[in-house]
């Protein structure tokens, strides 16, 4: 079971790598990798778990993260509709590529933070508001979705992850809660 102290922290040299794409047919050891990712993000909501294992909650994961430099994403996001309906979405990614994106631009208005940054990182990180990916799940088969808002916003956070980017890297440092009037802030 993945806890918090298996995930490394800002500073640590893996998180300014490019990781390496995962090859198919997934081994056994890639497979586990993405089940226990998301496990982690299931156990990091449940209030009962997430304080007997001192989990910080969170929605999204990336194997660099772990130290792990392989471009592997978990996604556990909650349906905010429903209270103890199906996630809104809840996937394992392997090898996600952003494949277009909207001209809108999206920020979270209370900002963004992240399992591997200990502080509060003031400021709006500005993303796009739809994306479309691809990626390969599981069982290998390929698959393109779009995404809008807030899930959005959560996917290209982990996909910064596999790119060496880090959340605050986006924050305009001159002015950190500047939004242009044309971004859209979601609460």
């Amino acid at each position: 079971m993945i806890t918090m102290d298996d995930i490394i922290r800002e500073g640590h040299p893996t998180l300014r790598q490019i990781a390496e794409e995962v090859p198919f047919p997934l081994s056994e050891e890639n497979r586990e990798l993405g089940d226990n990712m998301r496990e982690f993000l299931k156990n990091s909501q449940d209030p009962e778990l997430s304080e007997k294992y001192q989990l910080r909650g969170g929605v999204g994961l990336a194997a660099p993260q772990l130290d792990i430099s392989k471009r592997v994403i978990a996604i556990e996001i909650p349906n905010m509709e429903e209270e103890d309906g199906e996630p809104f979405l809840s996937e394992v990614m392997y090898n996600p590529k952003v494949l277009s994106h909207s001209v809108q631009q999206a920020a979270i208005e209370e900002g963004e933070g992240c399992l591997s940054v200990d502080r509060h990182v003031p400021g709006l990180v500005i993303r796009n508001n739809k994306i479309s990916i691809s990626y390969f799940n599981q069982d290998g088969e390929k698959r393109n979705i779009r995404l809008k808002n807030y899930p959005a916003i959560v996917v290209q956070h982990e996909i910064d992850h596999l790119n060496g980017i880090m959340f605050y890297d986006h924050i305009n440092e001159a002015n950190p809660n500047y939004a242009p009037d044309d971004v859209l802030l979601i609460q």
